[in-house]
């Protein structure tokens, strides 16, 4: 089983933000990291996991998926989001970019859930949390256009 834990980070809510992942199978391990200008904390979290979910090279084997994020593992688990696709305004739900970037990786994988309390000393938790907030005040952050899209005045 291939573990993913998963954090993200926004330096004001929106502000600038980034997210840490870290996917470990056996003896291997790769951290995954990036920031963005202006972004919002729940959009990191879940890049965090699509991100994760991408960089996965054997998409055979089953994913355990560590998180302290409600939004997303609510959204999935309760199955908001499966329903929200079905619907025709799901163009206008929250991160409807990034969900429709997850549905499509999250068909190709065997996925569970496991939900820990964020700041609680949990030590993959905590290196994801490092990487998201590094990331976030680092240097070249990028656009995140789905989010910037929407928020400027000219839509």
């Amino acid at each position: 089983m291939i573990h993913l834990y998963a954090d993200g980070s926004s330096r004001g809510n929106p502000g600038p933000g980034g997210y840490g992942a870290i996917l470990r199978y056996g003896a291997h391990e790769k951290e995954l990291t990036q920031g963005f200008r202006l972004t919002t904390n729940n959009r990191m979290e879940l890049l965090a996991v699509i991100v994760g979910l991408e960089a996965i090279t054997r998409p055979e084997l089953p994913v355990l998926i560590v998180s302290d994020s409600k939004y997303v593992i609510d959204a999935v688990e309760k199955k908001w989001v499966f329903n929200w696709a079905q619907k025709p305004d799901f163009a206008k739900k929250a991160n409807e970019d990034l969900w429709r970037r997850f549905l499509k990786i999250y068909s190709q994988r065997s996925v569970r859930w496991h939900w820990v309390r964020g700041h609680q000393g949990h030590p993959e938790n905590e290196r994801c949390d490092q990487l998201a907030v590094q990331s976030a005040l680092g240097k070249g952050l990028l656009v995140d256009e789905g989010y910037e899209a929407l928020a400027s005045p000219a839509r």
